[in-house]
């Protein structure tokens, strides 16, 4: 797999429709239609299920133009210009880690999850020394209620995008 330079991953994620475009791909093993391609990033873009034409063609007429061919030429997808089916490629996988935020504050999920697992392991340590604050709640509540934390944001993380 060919490796793709950092600064060309930054300039395809600047582009808010080859961000969604790598996002919609990502769920599927095989090629999907441009049309199909196009209403997913419209409806995503406008939050209207079916978008507004104008905005179909809109983004049907910049990935066909613009989007796909430069994710094509980068060897991210393939893209078959005569038949308009997408399909991603292997190198795409570079793209994982980029992409991998929480929200608006570009936390990497392995980062949120790191600093929840350090502050859950220090709450426990100071409920287990017996500091009045967090000895006040048993350390089994303390865990359960880490436990909760983990399991809400795996939650939100694979299904509330």
């Amino acid at each position: 797999m060919e490796s793709i330079h950092e600064h060309e991953i930054h300039d395809v994620l600047r582009n808010e429709r080859r961000v969604h475009t790598l996002n919609y791909l990502d769920d599927f093993e095989g090629a999907v239609s441009l049309r199909e391609l196009s209403e997913e990033i419209a409806h995503r873009e406008t939050g209207e299920s079916p978008p507004p034409r104008n905005i179909r063609e809109s983004v049907y007429n910049s990935l066909h133009q613009t989007h796909l061919p430069k994710l094509d030429r980068l060897g991210v997808l393939a893209y078959d210009r005569d038949r308009k089916r997408i399909r991603l490629l292997e190198p795409a996988e570079q793209f994982d880690l980029y992409m991998e935020v929480t929200a608006e504050q570009e936390v990497t999920w392995a980062t949120y999850y790191r600093t929840v697992g350090i502050v859950a392991l220090l709450v426990l340590a100071l409920a287990e020394a017996g500091l009045p604050a967090f000895a006040a709640v048993s350390t089994a509540v303390w865990a359960v209620g880490f436990l909760a934390v983990f399991a809400l944001s795996m939650l939100y993380q694979r299904f509330g995008r």
